[in-house]
């Protein structure tokens, strides 16, 4: 089973200090051995691998706690916009179908509100 394969994934991010911060994330499959995922270019872990590139993924779940028996994985991830945004968004919809759904209902009632949270950019990891 590949880790492309888990529904969650704890990634881990490194605060300027090297401080780890993680957080669950959905993951899928790019080929060529990355894996992607949407979130908000405003994300925490958007800014945090903007200073620096290497992070760790583990299979969790919902709430990021690790499975048992997992070890994490060093990898690098680099934050995009644009076509390769909308191509992991599709990935993503295909994958998490009606989860995929709420969650971008969740985010669109969320910005009518003001706080707009919905993702408008992606993060592609390379797994080693």
């Amino acid at each position: 089973m590949s880790i492309t394969d888990e529904k969650y994934l704890s990634l881990t991010t490194f605060r300027k200090n090297g401080e780890p911060k993680a957080t669950p994330v959905w993951i899928v499959d790019l080929g060529n051995g990355t894996a992607g995922f949407t979130t908000a270019s405003s994300s925490w872990k958007v800014k945090r691998l903007a200073n620096d590139a290497n992070v760790l993924v583990q299979p969790s779940d919902i709430r990021g706690t690790v499975k048992p028996g997992s070890s994490p994985i060093e990898a690098t991830a680099v934050a995009v916009q644009g076509p390769e945004h909308e191509r992991i968004r599709e990935l993503i919809k295909g994958k998490y179908g009606f989860q995929f759904t709420l969650a971008n209902l969740s985010g669109k009632v969320k910005a009518m509100l003001g706080n707009d949270t919905r993702s408008d950019s992606a993060v592609i990891i390379t797994l080693p």
